[in-house]
């Protein structure tokens, strides 16, 4: 691995309400650290406290140079102007519940996984802006889903990361962020993938037998395994476990002992496909609104069928487009929305009962970069609604519920 680059002068960061130089390099290319400092966030979230009712409406709305927050406790950095960024629109049009967080932290693309010791785990994109720097994967942990313990920063780039620990160019300044990890529970052991924007994906492995760790990579430590975002894994009723990432294009078999790729990159099909421009992101044009969605895969089983989620645009939310397959490649059909709930997972708790999470990426949410959770069922056709009781909203939800 090459030697880390020292650190040299970069212009001064972007504050809030400064531009991004249009002209900036956005080539992802290794750059030299930046001095310390010279981001003013914090590259963790931190254990957060219980939500309530209140955390309605509140939240954070991170990008580059921007953070909006609305909260109860003084930010450290410089923040941007809220602007009724969690309207609750989706909540008012009646097509999801009147959902609060679970957890009143900064986290972007909320994983919860149930774990064989019964507490359920979480984690996500965090730290105070992700479109910057943050710090590695944090790790909580639940007995009900409702009360969470944290348990710290389980991951690091600097102490633990290998190739991660570069520094790349995004819009003419330095940055280096790890996006959406994801932990699961696979063949006796636990192991988290993550991206490292503008470089590529890692899956890393548990030492310890524990979901704290320590880890390690459980295959190319010097190297990504290949570009992009949103990695997420799946096992299968036979053993066999899965790669995929993104906007689910292709996918890959892990070897058993899963110590490396089991061969190529297999295409993701698709049929039927939705072509109301309303139902996708505008940039899905060029591709002639032929896809899945756009990033954020997950994949699950339930009856013997394949559930592939691909995140897209829905009238602006930011929704999972879901489809269903009787094979792992495809082909996939029968494309819905389940709504304002992309960039998370789908699982099934201790009880079986099956749950998505969310964390409002979009202005009709009701509200901002936190994790939430919203109670599903599965209609005759095998598409996903919202159940009428859910424990984490201020009311029943009565629209389109299955059960």
């Amino acid at each position: 691995m090459p030697a880390l680059a020292q650190h040299v002068l970069y212009r001064p960061a972007p504050l809030p309400g400064q531009p991004v130089d249009p002209g900036g390099d956005d080539s992802g290319r290794v750059v030299p650290a930046p001095a310390r400092g010279y981001w003013p966030f914090s590259g963790i979230s931190g254990p957060g406290r219980p939500a309530t009712d209140a955390s309605i409406g509140q939240g954070w709305v991170s990008g580059l140079p921007d953070v909006r927050y609305r909260g109860e406790t003084a930010r450290s950095y410089p923040v941007a102007p809220w602007a009724d960024a969690a309207s609750g629109l989706a909540v008012r049009q009646g097509v999801m519940p009147a959902l609060r967080p679970i957890h009143h932290v900064h986290i972007r693309d909320t994983i919860v996984r149930p774990g064989p010791d019964g507490w359920y785990y979480m984690t996500g994109s965090t730290g105070d802006n992700i479109w910057a720097m943050n710090d590695g994967v944090e790790l909580w942990r639940s007995r009900d889903l409702a009360d969470w313990e944290y348990r710290g920063l389980v991951w690091s780039i600097e102490r633990d990361g290998r190739w991660e620990r570069h520094w790349r160019m995004r819009k003419g300044v330095p940055f280096r962020a790890l996006w959406a990890p994801e932990i699961h529970y696979i063949r006796g052991q636990w192991l988290i993938c993550h991206s490292m924007s503008r470089a590529g994906l890692a899956i890393l492995r548990s030492t310890s037998g524990r979901a704290e760790g320590p880890y390690v990579h459980a295959f190319s430590p010097d190297a990504p395994i290949r570009g992009g975002i949103d990695a997420t894994l799946f096992e299968d009723d036979d053993g066999s476990v899965w790669l995929t990432a993104g906007s689910a294009d292709e996918i890959v078999r892990l070897k058993d002992d899963l110590s490396g790729l089991d061969g190529a990159w297999q295409p993701m099909t698709g049929e039927g496909w939705d072509l109301d421009p309303r139902h996708h992101r505008a940039e899905c044009a060029k591709k002639g609104l032929r896809h899945f969605g756009y990033e954020g895969a997950t994949l699950f089983k339930r009856e013997g069928r394949y559930h592939l989620g691909v995140v897209d645009r829905y009238d602006d939310r930011y929704s999972f487009a879901m489809w269903t397959a009787d094979r792992i490649t495809g082909p996939y059909r029968d494309r819905h929305e389940l709504p304002d709930c992309g960039g998370g997972n789908v699982f099934r708790d201790h009880q079986g009962r099956w749950w998505v999470t969310c964390f409002g990426n979009a202005h009709a949410s009701p509200f901002r970069e936190m994790p939430g959770l919203a109670r599903i069922a599965f209609d005759a056709d095998g598409r996903i609604r919202f159940t009428r009781e859910q424990p984490f909203a201020t009311r029943p939800f009565d629209a389109g519920v299955t059960a």
